[in-house]
């Protein structure tokens, strides 16, 4: 979504690099190219006139000029604008004291607010929570339909009385969505759902008539929440939609859809600033996981190409195995063959994860890579599991037994050719190399990488450290007196080592008066 944008600015911050100090013109052009960028990037005008004022006022001052790197500070201070206008601080819903959470949805029709609903739903329940649907949108053709579909794959109960408009019968005069919304209400009271969500109908524009009946729900329901879905991609009519929005139904917060988009992305940047509404949540894709808590610093980051890893790791610890981690972690420190059972398993635990693309973009600088990553084929990783499972367990424990026909064999059964056979091997032979080489001490040409404890990290350092051995003479006369003058080395060796005992005093008469014992412990002394 954020991807011009997020070049624009990176390419601006590049001209600031290496300059020791900034005069005025190296601000102004700087402030011109992100205005520029914003611009371009379909943000609203009034709100590109504020940011920009704030970041020359910013760099002009003292933060900037005695700074050790003012460009870092630069950086920093666009991160920080960027951070404010996107709403400032994560928001979270407000949960009701008492009775169940009412939410309610609104915006334009073809937002997604329907599938928003499911998406809203399952996440609410993964937080423990035990929510309930309610079908309000009884206008739009097959809309109770859909939500009762999308209600049935993300395990939550849909209320829909009413079976709405149909494709063949666009009007049911008997069907009152205020009426719905408020047995939606009670039937949350009597079956203990401590969340209920209302679907209500969208708006192909801003139509009094249907804003009079959002409003009616509204004072309905009392709902705890107003959420407005606005789809990412509509660009500068954003604002003026969320406006009327605003004023008709008073909403609390903002869902952000469809930002995985290739559209510019300036609604996301205008309507929190101009309605001084926060963000809350944002849907990223098609699946009902595709949906995230919004985060303005995280999202500040990853279009100033600073990653956002936080984000990495959440989703990461939520769905990591900690058994098969903790299984892995052992067998490394005992230093165990990494072998294609283990491959497997992990290839299952990154799968878990979501998207390899996504995953990758969230990582600092990655929009570096952006073209590699775009022309990834995430059916890659099925190709490699294919290939996998095709092998028998003993294979999968020792590849090295895997010959030619083996080799057919499996590719055969994937469905691939023998040469991708054969590249998977290669490279799982030098991952298990590097795996092995990190467990006993460290890899070659990474210096200060100890190994794992008990795992042989000291034995190689000390290896290091030790006299190098002499080679041996190729000469037979030379090595025959080579031999002969090591045993009179080990001779005068041996003779010259102190007899005595190993822990006390080594050789000569011994006196235990010398020593300062308590009364009576000599006669322990053997002396």
């Amino acid at each position: 979504m954020f991807n011009s944008l997020s070049d624009r600015l990176t390419a601006t911050f590049k001209n600031l690099r290496g300059k020791g100090r900034l005069t005025e013109a190296d601000v102004d052009a700087t402030v011109r190219e992100i205005r520029r960028a914003l611009l371009d990037a379909d943000v609203a005008v009034p709100v590109v006139r504020e940011f920009t004022a704030r970041v020359r006022e910013r760099a002009l001052g003292a933060e900037v000029s005695g700074a050790l790197n003012p460009s870092q500070q630069i950086v920093k201070i666009v991160n920080e604008e960027l951070v404010e206008i996107l709403g400032g601080e994560t928001r979270r819903i407000r949960l009701a004291k008492n009775g169940p959470t009412i939410i309610m949805l609104a915006g334009l029709q073809g937002a997604g607010k329907t599938t928003l609903a499911g998406k809203l739903s399952k996440w609410l329940k993964s937080q423990g929570h035990s929510p309930l649907l309610v079908a309000c949108d009884l206008q739009r053709p097959n809309a109770v339909t859909q939500l009762q579909v999308v209600g049935q794959r993300a395990k939550v109960p849909v209320f829909a009385p009413h079976p709405g408009a149909t494709s063949s019968e666009l009007e049911h005069p008997a069907g009152d969505p205020v009426q719905v919304a408020r047995a939606g209400v009670e039937e949350a009271r009597q079956k203990l759902h401590d969340v209920v969500i209302v679907d209500t109908a969208g708006r192909l524009g801003v139509d009094a008539d249907m804003m009079e009946q959002a409003r009616q729900i509204r004072r309905a329901i009392v709902p705890n929440e107003v959420l407005f879905v606005i789809d990412s991609m509509i660009g500068q009519d954003a604002v003026n939609t969320a406006l009327a929005f605003d004023e008709g139904v008073n909403f609390t917060g903002i869902v952000l859809s469809k930002l995985d988009g290739d559209a510019r992305g300036g609604a996301a940047l205008s309507v929190a600033s101009v309605t001084g509404k926060p963000v809350m949540f944002a849907s990223t894709g098609e699946g009902l996981d595709d949906f995230e808590l919004f985060h303005p610093d995280r999202m500040a980051s990853r279009i100033l190409d600073m990653g956002d890893v936080l984000t990495l790791i959440e989703q990461a610890e939520k769905s990591w195995d900690k058994d098969e981690a903790a299984r892995m972690a052992k067998k490394f420190a005992d230093q165990e063959d990494f072998t294609l059972e283990d491959f497997l398993a992990q290839m299952q635990q990154i799968r878990n994860m979501g998207s390899m693309k996504k995953m990758l973009m969230m990582m600092p600088g990655a929009q570096n890579i952006r073209q590699q990553l775009e022309q990834f084929d995430e059916r890659e990783i099925d190709r490699v599991e294919a290939i996998v499972r095709s092998m028998t367990p003993h294979e999968r424990l020792a590849p090295k037994i895997i010959n030619g026909s083996r080799r057919a064999r499996i590719a055969r059964g994937s469905g691939v050719h023998v040469s991708e056979v054969n590249g998977l091997l290669e490279r799982f032979a030098q991952a298990q190399k590097m795996m092995k080489k990190m467990a006993q001490g460290g890899m070659p040409g990474m210096p200060g990488m100890p190994g794992m404890p008990g795992a042989g990290g000291g034995a190689r350092k000390n290896a290091k450290n030790a006299p190098k051995k002499k080679a041996k003479s190729g000469n037979p006369a030379k090595a025959a007196q080579e031999r002969k003058d090591a045993e009179a080395r080990r001779a005068n060796a041996a003779k010259a080592l102190p007899t005595g005992a190993a822990f006390g005093q080594q050789g000569g008469d011994f006196d235990p008066s010398q020593l300062n014992l308590p009364k009576g412990f000599d006669k322990f002394l053997g002396k």
